[in-house]
């Protein structure tokens, strides 16, 4: 991978979620697991004399001072007082407010890439405390690998998931993941897991309740997914919603006879992160 190189932000599944507490501070206690997918936006880097950090793409209604992917990078010139500058092309898939990580993704491998083409050698776990500055979803992009996690979503039990093929839909939804966070009626004491007893199939989403009240899209969505996988379920705090399978075939089959309009993709469930092995 070089300065040449297009560089994979893939996308995640939360395969469980559960609140389990809450900090004093606010942060919530969770336990999840992580699922990378095939879906993916995809980053291009150019280096730059001046030090400074353009993105040559940016997100409408989004400034730049608050974009991810310029964060990412201006914090890692910080950090390691880098006095190299990078313009940053997104060419961006993953939908705004879907529950996918598609933000924290991108900014994970704005750290990863520019780490590797900078050369500034920080190991995996420094840029992990990077990107929790970032979003509690950052540092799992950079762990790179499927995973049982705790705490806010920064402690990490690596994981071997059997393939799978998910059906994701996207409800014609943005949901603010504040607001489902901030929500009254939202549970927060589901008695934690023992993680090494957590398989397939084992738990539930905690958000999915509160989306679903508050969006109807997503809870359409999810009741149409579950006429054909009972087990669907909201990722993150949505608004994709998704089902796994093990026949591709089987998921192609599903997702061809979905209401005309409803958007969402079929993807393979990946080993590890696509740059799971790049220094």
């Amino acid at each position: 991978m070089d300065w040449t190189s297009e560089w994979p932000a893939p996308a995640k599944l939360n395969l469980f979620l559960h609140v389990v507490g809450r900090r004093p501070d606010g942060y919530h206690l969770l336990q999840t697991v992580f699922r990378f997918i095939e879906c993916a936006d995809y980053l291009r880097f150019a280096p730059r004399v001046d030090g400074e950090i353009v993105l040559a793409t940016p997100t409408p209604g989004v400034a730049e001072e608050a974009d991810l992917t310029v964060r990412a990078a201006r914090m890692l010139q910080a950090h390691t007082g880098c006095r190299q500058g990078a313009s940053i092309t997104l060419r961006k898939h993953l939908p705004m407010g879907g529950g996918l990580g598609g933000g924290s993704s991108d900014a994970a491998t704005v750290l990863l890439a520019l780490n590797h083409l900078w050369q500034t050698g920080l190991p995996r776990s420094e840029l992990e405390r990077i990107g929790l500055a970032l979003g509690a979803d950052v540092p799992v992009f950079v762990h790179g690998r499927n995973c049982f996690a705790e705490g806010v979503g920064e402690r990490f039990i690596d994981l071997e998931l059997p393939a799978a093929t998910y059906l994701i839909l996207h409800p014609a939804a943005h949901v603010p993941t504040a607001a489902i966070f901030g929500a009254a009626t939202l549970c927060r004491d589901t008695p934690p897991l023992d993680p090494s007893q957590w398989r397939p199939g084992i738990g539930h989403n905690d958000l999915e309740p509160v989306a679903c009240a508050a969006f109807p899209p997503v809870a359409a969505a999810l009741d149409w997914l579950r006429g054909f996988a009972p087990e669907a379920m909201m990722t993150g705090s949505g608004a994709c919603v998704f089902a796994a399978f093990a026949d591709p075939a089987a998921a192609q089959a599903v997702f061809d006879q979905r209401p005309s309009g409803w958007r969402g993709w079929v993807a393979r469930g990946l080993a590890q992160h696509p740059l799971a092995e790049i220094g």
